[in-house]
C-alpha cells in the first residue's frame, strides 16, 4: 500500500527530530566528559563546525522553499552566529590566560 504525501513528510518530520534528539543527547554527553586542559582546542574545532553550520543556515534560510524553512534556517543562522562569536571570544580570552604579562 503506498503512502500518502502527508504520511511520507511525517515520516521524514519523525526521522529528523529522532536524529536531532540523538545529536543533542549525545553531544550534551560529550561535552560533559570534556576535562579542561582540552577545551581550548576543542573550542577551536567547534568554531570551525559551527562555521559550517552557518552555511547550511544561510542555504535554508535563502532558499525559501516554506516560510517554515525560511524562518528555521533564520534562527539557525542567529543562534550558530551566536556560538560562532562566543566560541572565539572564549577561545580568545582563554589563550590571553597563557600569555606572559608585560
Amino acid at each position: 500500500m503506498a503512502k500518502t504525501e502527508g504520511e511520507k513528510q511525517m515520516t521524514i518530520f519523525v526521522t529528523a527530530l529522532t536524529i536531532f534528539i540523538l545529536a543533542v543527547f549525545v553531544g550534551f554527553e560529550i561535552i560533559t566528559k570534556i576535562p579542561p586542559t582540552l577545551h581550548t582546542p576543542l573550542m577551536s574545532g567547534s568554531n570551525a563546525i559551527s562555521g559550517i553550520t552557518l552555511v547550511g543556515a544561510i542555504l535554508s534560510a535563502g532558499s525559501q522553499h516554506t516560510v517554515f524553512t525560511t524562518v528555521l534556517g533564520f534562527i539557525a543562522l542567529v543562534l550558530a552566529t551566536i556560538n560562532v562569536v562566543g566560541g572565539f571570544l572564549v577561545t580568545n580570552r582563554m589563550l590571553a590566560m597563557f600569555k606572559k604579562k608585560k
